[in-house]
């Protein structure tokens, strides 16, 4: 597990880096698609819950550390996520496109809720996603989109990214 986390984590960066420097250029209403959090849903439905909370809180650490957010809040929601996600190994069959746009919809989804729970809590110390702004809407579609290309590169990394089975 520790080896799969360590990769997992060294992908998630790569992709917190890319999405906040090359895919900001192509943003639409300032919104990019969150490929770490793919990385992260990737992850976690292969290996399970443990690796995706994991995963989650190590990624989510290292995107507090880059962006400006609070420290530990992205930590805080990409741990739910993970585990959430990790909670569903093996009970669908990873197909191409299909289930690849379902995990990362749904995980966009718990995030916004996620997101907004914890601004809720804190008094608007942070910021949130609101219903009635296309930020949420542009986001999950990003997400959904990208999901099917993201998943089918991540599978070339399937073999760092899947632990042996143990005898």
């Amino acid at each position: 597990m520790t080896r799969t986390v360590l990769w997992g984590a060294a992908i998630a960066t790569a992709a917190a880096l890319i999405q906040s420097t090359i895919l900001s250029r192509l943003a639409i209403l300032h919104t990019v698609p969150d490929l770490a959090l793919g990385v992260l849903v990737y992850v976690s439905y292969v290996n399970g819950a443990m690796t995706g909370q994991t995963l989650g809180f190590s990624s989510g650490l290292i995107i507090d550390f880059i962006s400006a957010s609070p420290l530990g809040f992205n930590a805080l929601v990409r741990t739910v996520v993970g585990a959430l996600t990790g909670l569903l190994k093996g009970t669908f069959f990873l197909d191409v496109a299909v289930l690849p746009m379902a995990l990362c919809g749904a995980a966009t989804l718990a995030k916004a809720l996620l997101v907004w729970v914890t601004a809720i809590l804190f008094a608007g110390a942070v910021p949130h996603y609101r219903l009635d702004s296309p930020l949420l809407w542009t986001e999950l579609a990003y997400n959904v989109i990208t999901a099917p290309a993201l998943f089918a590169l991540l599978n070339l990394f399937r073999s760092v990214l899947k632990p042996r089975k143990e005898i």
